[in-house]
């Protein structure tokens, strides 16, 4: 409880640090950056720390951490007093704007405590940290927290730093270090804390979409400014219940599944047909409501299946949100959706005019000023440092805001390919620049582009992933069609839209035809795999895959018409009686989130980025899930719009509609969350209460008690100590003592290997072999690492294992279950070496 509250009061105070330099960045946004402002401090906090600590300008350390923040305060002090009136009108305005969104911030504060409460006391009712990447998340955070200075060292690869997007991970170590926090306690506050950034975030956004009016703007100094009014308050809140909480529909059929419903007669070939994995068998008898096989809830994060020409399953992640912090999984994807939030509101101030200024760069002019390049720039490299697949997304949308903000006051001409260049390049380069100590030591197993040939996403899946947003985008843009008459270039939409498919479609077949021209030999193994003799029938059957499961490229082009046929009409449109259609920037917004989003889920179609997965499983979980958050943001904002806008029997219809589609979103969570925190472990403690009160046996009653008292707990290093209390006494023994690098046994990934490194921040010789070669592109850094782990654990010979010793400077040697599960000769150890602790069957010894 008191971990809570620390981080809590830490991240609120720094937010109101922060504000006056929000307030002064993002004057285009009707809550003046408020709701952003915790995250925004984060950023330039976590920035400034990392920086200095890099060039060796302070220590990873309490005194490095002040340093920085007093560095941003005086950042906030700057945007408040670089202004052409007096301090006394300055703080005025501010008090003046706080009084008059006084429920704004009421909502904001109330809307980041409940939030940030509710999926802590989740992650206390089961805060396990072994499952799946978590040992991996927690290795980076403990050897941060470990680490003199920075780059900080990789605890799974003694004698090298991270090679990773671990700016998340910075964040992490730098809260817990400065509220006293042990790395097994951050681990699930930060995900508690991104869960509560990611709430106010979006709602923050949708509020200031919902402040731009519809009506025509008012012209000052020859320029249109947009009409900002006060929008309710309430109704931005489905922002985050769309973003974090509503979930895919995989939830619904495990009711349905559950029930046995469809599964008789004719009807059996519906579960066939959507064959969804799990879902394509019986269900368990007797039925019920509830799924009870195990591990259901990840079956939502694999509802998209890939099969090659010859039968052969191929498994697709597409996340999102909830279940990622169901799962709590502290990757990078999840660290990164405050900052991804705060990328699209500083596009929509962008778009909103929130910079606007004069810029020369190398002769072309910028209308941009110098303070939002610089925070462009620092935010687009910060994303790239967090979650390097997200600068792109980005990077896109914010140069297109620029774009279209340009069309919105000269129209469509040539001279809007040139803003692309002249925002794109330079932003780019200073993104580049500003974080490249990060990029020196930084390698990736990312090998270029490979073509998607054989493996079309079915329309039946793609509905299963996003049916409840898809749903109220096409439900907004019939109304925008239909009922507001909204003016669209359709036949350019068309042919647009159209045109990029079939490029994406020819550009992928000549990519084929290009690696097996140069690859004979991964020719002939990718024929092989696919069951074909050659290229001419692989491509004469990919095709009719494709033409086959056309379904997902249909949906997604029935998305991306009509929200390209709005965008490519210019500023004012004339109607056939000759009078223009206002367009509210909100709408225009929000059509290009529509179409950012499209165009992620359509790229993995036809292209995906090679990696040592060597299939499209990475591309398609990075784009669905950045798909998502631009998705969700529209389905919110276009349902709060029919909501105001439709009458009569269509509001009836729409409300029906709503409510049914929220039954369906909010299965998935519903049933979850219950069966991974054990119903919030209510009945245990039920068990445990009465056992305490009634039983005669005092013995049984003090171990219910002290059972009952630890039940829910942050800290994950609390279940160790409870399963097994010698290993835990040492695992605590070596999280403070001296420096050096320790010897455990090595094993394969996702398993209880490399625990202690992960548990002490202390690097290890090796940790997991097949993580290591996914961060490095290979495995030429481990060189023979695990067999001579292997070989000091074995060997009898003290004069081999004292060369191992000293040829990786190794200083504590951990002999615990594992390490005894393996060929062991103990006996050297002990004749040679110091026994620096001992309890039970685990033994630390210590070299000179």
């Amino acid at each position: 409880m008191g971990w809570f509250f620390s981080w809590y009061l830490t991240v609120t105070l720094l937010g109101w640090l922060t504000f006056p330099l929000a307030y002064r960045f993002f004057p285009a946004l009707a809550d003046r950056g408020y709701s952003l402002s915790r995250a925004a401090g984060l950023l330039v906090w976590g920035y400034v720390f990392w920086l200095l600590t890099s060039l060796g300008l302070s220590q990873n350390d309490s005194g490095g951490l002040f340093l920085a923040l007093l560095i941003l305060i005086g950042l906030s002090a700057w945007a408040f007093l670089n202004r052409k009136v007096s301090i006394a009108n300055r703080r005025s305005e501010i008090v003046h704007w706080l009084r008059d969104n006084l429920r704004l911030l009421l909502n904001v504060e109330i809307l980041f405590f409940l939030a940030f409460a509710f999926l802590a006391f989740v992650r206390a009712s089961n805060p396990e940290l072994t499952s799946a990447e978590k040992p991996m998340e927690l290795m980076f955070i403990n050897a941060i927290l470990r680490s003199p200075t920075f780059p900080p060292r990789d605890a799974w690869l003694s004698g090298y730093a991270i090679s990773y997007y671990y700016f998340g991970y910075v964040m992490t170590a730098m809260l817990a270090k400065l509220t006293g926090v042990p790395g097994t306690a951050a681990h699930n506050l930060m995900t508690a804390l991104v869960f509560a950034l990611g709430a106010i975030g979006s709602y923050g956004i949708l509020y200031n979409l919902l402040s731009i009016s519809d009506r025509r703007p008012q012209t000052v100094d020859g320029e249109e400014q947009p009409t900002i009014h006060r929008p309710s308050s309430t109704v931005a809140f489905l922002a985050p219940l769309f973003l974090l909480i509503v979930s895919n529909v995989e939830g619904f059929l495990e009711i349905l599944h559950r029930r046995g419903l469809f599964w008789s007669g004719n009807t059996l070939a519906f579960w066939t047909w959507l064959d969804i994995k799990d879902l394509n068998q019986p269900p368990i008898e007797p039925l019920g409501w509830g799924p009870t096989r195990y591990l259901w809830w990840w079956r939502a994060s694999r509802v998209v299946s890939d099969y090659d020409l010859s039968g052969g399953f191929k498994e697709i992640i597409d996340e999102f949100p909830f279940f990622s912090f169901l799962h709590a999984d502290l990757h990078p994807h999840v660290l990164a959706i405050p900052f991804g939030l705060l990328a699209i509101a500083a596009a929509l101030n962008l778009f909103l005019g929130g910079w606007r200024g004069e810029s020369n760069l190398f002769g072309f002019s910028l209308r941009i000023n110098l303070a939002g390049f610089v925070f462009l720039g620092l935010l687009l490299g910060g994303l790239a440092f967090l979650n390097t697949w997200d600068i792109l997304i980005a990077a896109v949308l914010i140069v297109g805001v620029y774009v279209l903000s340009r069309v919105m006051e000269s129209g469509w001409s040539w001279e809007r390919g040139e803003d692309v260049f002249v925002l794109g390049i330079p932003l780019g380069i200073l993104s580049f620049l500003l974080y490249l100590p990060f990029y020196i030591g930084f390698s990736s197993q990312l090998g270029g582009i490979l073509p998607n040939l054989v493996y079309p996403t079915r329309g039946a899946h793609l509905w299963v992933m996003f049916a409840t947003l898809l749903l109220p985008l096409f439900a907004y843009l019939i109304y925008l069609w239909r009922v507001k008459k909204l003016p669209g270039k359709w036949w350019c939409a068309t042919v647009l839209s159209l045109g990029l498919v079939l490029v994406l479609w020819g550009v992928s077949w000549l990519l084929g035809l290009g690696v097996g021209f140069l690859s004979p030999d991964l020719k002939v193994l990718f024929l092989q795999q696919q069951g074909v003799p050659d290229m001419d029938v692989l491509f004469a059957q990919a095709g009719l895959k494709r033409l086959t499961h056309i379904g997902g490229l249909l949906t997604l082009l029935v998305v991306l018409v009509p929200a390209v046929a709005f965008l490519t009409v210019d500023r004012r449109p004339e109607t056939e009686d000759n009078s223009s259609v206002y367009r509210p920037p909100s709408t225009v917004f929000v059509l290009l989130l529509i179409t950012l989003g499209a165009l992620l889920v359509l790229g993995p179609e036809f292209l995906y980025l090679r990696d040592q997965f060597g299939t499209r499983i990475n591309t398609v979980f990075k784009f669905y899930y950045q798909a998502w958050m631009l998705w969700s943001l529209a389905a919110s904002y276009g349902i709060t719009v029919l909501a105001r806008k439709l009458r009569s029997g269509w509001n009836m219809a729409f409300w029906v509609g709503l409510v049914s589609l929220l039954l369906v979103g909010l299965a998935y969570p519903t049933l979850s969350v219950l069966d991974r925190t054990g119903n919030f472990q209510f009945d245990k403690a039920r068990s445990l209460l009465n056992m305490a009160l009634t039983s005669e046996d005092e013995t049984a009653k003090a171990v219910a008690r002290q059972e009952l008292a630890s039940l829910w707990t942050l800290d994950y290093f609390d279940m160790v100590q409870h399963q097994n209390q010698d290993e835990a006494a040492a695992l605590r023994w070596l999280q403070s003592a001296p420096d050096g690098v320790v010897a455990e046994a090595v094993g394969g990934s996702y398993s209880g290997y490399a625990r202690v490194s992960t548990l002490t921040g202390l690097p290890t010789v090796l940790g997991w072999p097949g993580h290591e070669s996914q961060w490095r592109g290979g495995y030429e850094e481990q060189g023979s690492r695990q067999g001579d782990v292997q070989t000091l654990y074995a060997t009898a010979d003290w004069q081999v294992a004292q060369e191992i010793i000293s040829r990786y400077d190794i200083r504590y040697i951990y002999v615990g279950g594992l390490e005894r599960g393996e060929p062991l000769q103990e006996e050297k150890f002990q004749s040679h070496l110091r026994v620096a602790f001992r309890q039970g069957n685990v033994t630390i010894y210590e070299a000179p």
